[in-house]
């Protein structure tokens, strides 16, 4: 077993850091935030991920999973160091390497025995390149620093099972000695491993992120156009997921991907390609439908009706996905402002969110409108107008639609994940608008006719 030491407690680092424990690995998590560090001794994850914070704190019980602030001291002692802090986006589109830089000096200055440096964060490809001779620049000590490349493909939500039970594990390596290190490491994961160079290794991951970017925003746009000649976007994908060339997977229409990795790496390999004189033609595409699928509810709504102001409105889920407490990207980032820019009284309801959303909007007035929070979906459509479902979490999409029906005042719903199916809406009394498919109009009750006059 290896000494491993892990920069940065995000999703990448934190869930790597852990699953290597698991494996048996000492590991040593390295934070600069303090309170970060003292609230991880004590048992607590920073994120939200099923499974994460229970393994956690197993393996800091068992002594194999430690937290500090002192780099020195973590870095010293390592065989391996693994790079998992954030790359964000920056204005151009361009990922901000500046954090990689800290603790490639940071290393530089630290190891004094030999050591592999292994960058997981994603970065453009050649980033591996730089940061070897960024380290080789700085190094105090005589030792042999190498650095490799091992992109993570963890998905939030399920990033501990995704790190412990991955398809493949990328690793980009340009000597014997790095690959025969990274494979030993990995042994007890008992994952197959596809050893590439760095670079290789490097765009394997934008390769991947954008591919899938690129199926969800074809089937958006399918579903636009579904919408315009009468199709379900859901029969269409029905019929496509049985073709092995083209799987089941990503084939669900809605109102776009967010998250910390497609809009970023998107936009990363999109500026890359620039870079180097080449029009990247298909991510582009992917990029821009994904930019107009955001705000087709609230556009769809708009239509609807007259007006939004002094209007209840129910909005389920706030998060970019289930499973996760992750705003980035997310669609409701989006609509929220739109709709208290309208005038809308908002209830909003997520199991996990709302602690993160409501330091974005606090509960109150912002502009012409106003947002407040529940953690109860009841309460949340209680005497609502409308109600906008962002999110497909378990709890929404085990809410019967008679609870629509009962509990709000006007049983009108944009449903920007398509959780029921339609024929179990036209057996109810909602309206009910979705993506890729038909509206579902609501029974209009019999208004009696006036008299006419004689």
């Amino acid at each position: 077993m290896y000494n491993i030491a892990v920069a940065g407690t995000g999703y990448v680092g934190l869930v790597a850091g852990v699953c290597f424990a698991e494996m048996g690995h000492n590991v040593t998590c390295v934070d600069i935030d303090k309170e970060k560090i003292e609230s991880m001794k004590k048992g607590k994850s920073p994120i939200y991920e099923t499974g994460l914070e229970e393994l956690m704190e197993r393996n800091y019980q068992k002594g194999n999973l430690n937290f500090t602030t002192n780099h020195q001291l973590a870095y010293e002692k390592a065989d391996a160091i693994f790079i998992g802090v954030g790359t964000p986006e920056q204005s151009d589109g361009s990922a901000n390497l500046s954090h990689i830089a800290t603790v490639a000096r940071q290393i530089a200055e630290s190891v004094v025995k030999d050591c592999l440096v292994v960058v997981k964060s994603t970065v453009p490809v050649g980033t591996n390149d730089k940061v070897e001779q960024f380290i080789e620049d700085f190094k105090v000590n005589d030792v042999h620093i190498e650095v490799a490349s091992n992109p993570e493909f963890l998905s939030q939500g399920s990033a501990v099972k995704d790190t412990l039970s991955a398809d493949r594990i990328i690793i980009g390596v340009e000597s014997k000695w790095a690959e025969k290190m990274l494979k030993d490491i990995y042994k007890p994961f008992k994952i197959p491993i596809v050893s590439v160079n760095r670079r290789s290794a490097e765009m394997t991951k934008y390769a991947s992120n954008d591919f899938l970017a690129l199926k969800i925003s074809y089937m958006n746009d399918i579903a636009n156009l579904c919408e315009l000649v009468g199709a379900n976007i859901q029969d269409v994908a029905k019929g496509m997921s049985y073709d092995p060339r083209i799987g089941d997977k990503f084939l669900n229409a809605g109102i776009g991907y967010g998250g910390s990795c497609f809009p970023k790496d998107t936009k990363a390999l999109e500026f890359l390609a620039k870079e180097n004189g080449y029009d990247l033609k298909t991510v582009k595409a992917a990029i821009d439908v994904n930019e107009g699928q955001k705000g087709i509810l609230f556009k769809k709504a708009k239509n609807r009706m007259i007006t939004l102001s002094g209007l209840k409105v129910a909005v389920l889920g706030l998060t970019f996905k289930p499973g996760t407490d992750d705003l980035r990207e997310a669609p409701s980032l989006e609509n929220i402002p739109l709709l208290l820019e309208q005038g809308a009284d908002i209830v909003a309801y997520d199991p996990i969110g709302i602690n993160n959303f409501s330091k974005l909007y606090p509960t109150g007035y912002h502009g012409n409108g106003k947002i407040s929070y529940t953690h109860s979906i009841e309460e949340a459509l209680n005497e609502a107008n409308l109600c906008f479902i962002f999110t497909e979490w378990n709890e929404i999409k085990e809410t019967s639609i008679d609870t629509f029906v009962t509990k709000m005042k006007t049983p009108i719903i944009f449903d920007g994940r398509n959780i029921y199916s339609l024929e179990d809406v036209k057996n109810s009394s909602i309206e009910y608008h979705s993506v890729g498919r038909e509206i579902v109009e609501r029974e209009k009750k019999n208004v009696p006719r006036v008299k006419e006059l004689v």
